[in-house]
């Protein structure tokens, strides 16, 4: 019990163990109803050999990739997580220090991402809810930006700026920008003034992570 409540919440008197783990097996990703006919299936059986194996199986997974015991593990849909990623094969010591460099990173703001994220080869940075630009520093760069590109006859988004279609003397307004990380946050970027820069709203989404 100690160490199945690293990673999952509940009372084991209250059957919460049980529900987990009839919840991987079938496959569940929060529809009960899989519950149900997995144990109308499986209800002539004389053993639990299956439901114990599946079980033992996600749980040695998680312990084998991950050293930490953080609280921010408990919870997690670890039967999801096992079904899509035990496959893959993991380098435990950069995937732990990488653990410790993101679980110490004040820019990231949802720690609970961090396994996914590190699962998923670290292709999913929205799992991390990395801390955005404040309104000052948004209408701080806005307002250089603008006026640099008043100046020079070009868009204040650079992105626009580099064309060769009407947009490219665009002066967008504030609300129809986005604020971008120049360097890339997943990249070293940091979330300061020094490193960002305003596009509009069709550049900021099509740059995403590049």
């Amino acid at each position: 019990m100690q160490k199945w409540q690293t990673y999952i919440k509940g009372d084991v008197k209250r059957q919460a163990i049980l529900h987990t783990a009839l919840a991987w097996v079938s496959h569940d990703e929060g529809d009960d109803r899989k519950i149900e006919n997995y144990m109308a299936r499986h209800r002539q059986d004389n053993s639990i050999t299956e439901l114990e194996l599946h079980f033992n199986s996600v749980i040695s997974w998680v312990d084998s990739i991950f050293d930490s015991t953080e609280h921010e593990m408990c919870g997690l849909p670890w039967g999801r997580l096992y079904d899509d990623f035990h496959n893959n094969p993991y380098d435990h010591h950069y995937v732990n220090q990488r653990f410790l460099e993101l679980y110490g990173d004040s820019y990231v703001k949802n720690r609970k991402g961090i396994y996914e994220y590190l699962l998923g080869n670290e292709q999913h940075p929205e799992l991390l809810e990395v801390r955005v630009f404040d309104d000052p520093t948004k209408k701080s760069v806005y307002a250089r930006q603008t006026k640099e590109a008043q100046l020079n006859g070009t868009s204040n988004c650079p992105l626009c700026a580099l064309g060769h279609e009407n947009k490219r003397t665009k002066i967008w307004d504030l609300k129809d920008m986005d604020a971008d990380h120049v360097t890339a946050w997943s990249r070293g970027g940091a979330t300061d003034i020094s490193n960002c820069q305003m596009l509009c709203k069709s550049h900021n989404r099509a740059k995403g992570n590049k």
